[in-house]
């Protein structure tokens, strides 16, 4: 019978397996931050001129770019697999077993949050190719958040794959993975007021970034009070919410 332990080591060990999945959702972010930062390398005023320096070093700045997204795309790509396992009826397969959807959830999340892990780490090995040097404070504290902002899109990635079907489930991810790295700031930064920064700030997106900008000490950061706090909880519960009812239906 699949138990929980036993269903944990034959997901975690698919990812490996899959030569494709792990060249587009690990080392794609690998090549765009070299694609980015590489031109760049010598760049200490990222974004800025000679009258309004930054002083952003441009290597730096694309790291938190694509460490966020790539750890987005990790665990939103899990949902594109359980629309794959819904196609040939694993799935239902699973429903026979033992395992509960609390199991089955965790067991998921925790698929996502390895290859992001994975993609993290990748990524701060080329940024230290290209001479980004930090404290080892700095670094665990950059992970910590993004992990932290993380937990909403793996769930949302979940909720999707029990939705979608196997055809359309990876364009959907794609589409959606690409707006929320829009509209949080991944590509660009998202500065002063009005209703499209608001907005921005309501996504969980633009806190994944500015979880990166963040934990690096950046000073143009927007500091995580309460209200933040509150934005990820309440994505992470509607989310979590959304995966569940998905599951068992």
């Amino acid at each position: 019978p699949m138990r929980p332990l036993s269903h944990t080591r034959f997901v975690l060990r698919r990812p490996v397996r899959n030569m494709h999945w792990l060249i587009l959702s690990v080392a794609f972010p690998v090549i765009m931050y070299f694609l980015l930062a590489g031109p760049n390398k010598n760049n200490h005023n990222c974004g800025g001129d000679a009258t309004h320096p930054t002083g952003l070093f441009a290597p730096q700045y694309y790291m938190v770019g694509l460490i966020s997204f790539g750890a987005m795309v990790a665990v939103l790509s899990g949902g594109a697999r359980i629309a794959a396992e819904r196609t040939i009826g694993w799935n239902r397969q699973l429903r026979l077993t033992p395992l509960t959807p609390g199991a089955y959830l965790r067991t998921k999340i925790l698929v996502g949050y390895l290859m992001a892990l994975v993609t993290i780490v990748l990524v701060y090995a080329a940024a230290i190719m290209l001479g980004v040097r930090l404290p080892i404070g700095s670094w665990l504290h950059t992970t910590a958040l993004v992990l932290v902002a993380l937990i909403p899109f793996a769930a949302l990635g979940i909720g999707m794959g029990h939705v979608l079907n196997d055809d359309a489930a990876g364009a959907a991810l794609g589409v959606g993975a690409s707006l929320f790295a829009f509209l949080g700031g991944t590509w660009f930064p998202i500065t002063g007021g009005g209703l499209f920064v608001s907005f921005c700030k309501l996504l969980p997106s633009y806190w994944l970034v500015q979880a990166g900008h963040l934990g690096l000490g950046h000073a143009a950061a927007d500091p995580w009070g309460a209200g933040v706090w509150l934005v990820i909880a309440a994505w992470s519960v509607a989310c979590s919410a959304r995966a569940r009812w998905a599951y068992r239906r």
